[in-house]
């Protein structure tokens, strides 16, 4: 099934729309971004939020450093000063990120006192000051990831002025999370759930920007859902469905037209046991089993045994010189759909190469 798309998402080697992995913290760092990459070759991932001054002042590789085998993967930046985030987004651009993301949609008490994240929906031209400086300091694509508005703005208007001013300044490309983000009275946890979702309004901004690539994010659980989206946007970002269940992205590469027809999508059961040279190497570098299969609790949704993969993981790879063998004894506890038993998967030939920059264990 082809998908129609006015414009391709730019940090992507391929043409055509994409699929990502949204920027989560605490979440999406570079071992959960090295496990989802073994599900799929072709989906968009981002870093964590990363601040302006933890690139300034903070260890650059313990935040930046990333496997080459990761790719495509964009850096997501908070702060608001021009210079500040031109200087973030040449380092990034640095350490050969695909794109650099600037994050207007973080509700957290955190980012309103630091003057970023949602809070930012109230200065749209402050925001495309930040693309300008951006766009003059990197080659690479320079994004914006939003809400709807925040408060008591009205989304129909607070929306369509911050697209209209990053759009003035070079921006490739917004990804609209599709709900309000009250910064006052709600949670964090809450304004991911709460504040209704609006996804027309984000369809509009689409067909009134044809010429704009844009992304729809909150509340996308499945890939038929990605798909419905697909067909008025360039890009759907997926976020706690894609950690909570991420067999989700094993279909991914096929839906946006990237496998062999005739080919199976990703075994979880190969993916798994194509994790064990990463962790095994992670380990010998000083890092803890835990750090990375922590990401991967959620691999076998339903499977007979889920529950033991699940405890084993958990209780077991935090514990003092685990190592791989804590992954061999969840697969062990786990038995396929139709009864048969886990076995050792032969690991797919993916590269597991770990880059120079990626040395550092958590």
């Amino acid at each position: 099934m082809s998908l129609p798309v006015a414009s391709r998402w730019k940090s992507l080697p391929h043409a055509g729309p994409a699929i990502s992995v949204a920027p989560m913290l605490d979440w999406t760092d570079r071992h959960c971004r090295t496990f989802h990459r073994r599900l799929s070759r072709t989906a968009l991932l981002y870093t964590e939020m990363v601040t302006v001054g933890a690139i300034k002042h903070g260890d650059r590789d313990r935040h930046l450093a990333f496997s080459a085998d990761e790719q495509p993967v964009a850096l997501q930046i908070g702060g608001s000063d021009p210079a500040d985030m031109a200087l973030a987004a040449r380092i990034g651009a640095d350490y050969g990120y695909a794109e650099i993301n600037i994050n207007v949609g973080c509700p957290s008490d955190r980012v309103q006192s630091g003057r970023f994240g949602a809070c930012l929906m109230q200065e749209p031209l402050l925001v495309a000051d930040c693309v300008a400086a951006m766009k003059a300091a990197v080659a690479v694509p320079v994004t914006v990831k939003c809400r709807v508005g925040v408060d008591d703005q009205d989304p129909e208007v607070a929306l369509r002025a911050l697209v209209a001013a990053v759009k003035a300044a070079g921006v490739d490309g917004v990804v609209i999370h599709a709900r309000k983000a009250w910064l006052q009275g709600l949670s964090p946890k809450d304004n991911r759930t709460i504040p209704p979702l609006d996804y027309g309004l984000v369809h509009r901004v689409k067909a009134e920007n044809p010429d704009l690539a844009i992304g729809i994010n909150g509340g996308i659980a499945t890939l038929d859902d990605a798909r419905a989206h697909l067909a008025h946007v360039d890009h759907v970002m997926i976020g706690r469905a894609a950690y909570e269940t991420p067999l989700i992205l094993a279909g991914v590469d096929r839906l946006l037209g990237h496998a062999d027809p005739a080919a199976p999508d990703p075994d979880p059961f190969a993916v798994a046991a194509a994790m064990a040279p990463y962790i095994a190497a992670h380990v010998a570098r000083g890092g803890r089993v835990s750090n990375v299969v922590r990401h991967m609790l959620g691999l076998f949704p339903g499977y007979p045994g889920a529950r033991a993969w699940r405890r084993i993981l958990t209780v077991e790879g935090v514990k003092p010189g685990a190592g791989i063998e804590v992954l061999e004894a969840a697969l062990a506890a786990l038995r396929r759909p139709d009864g048969g038993h886990a076995a050792a998967a032969s690991p797919p030939a993916l590269d597991n190469s770990i880059d120079s920059r990626h040395s550092q264990p958590d």
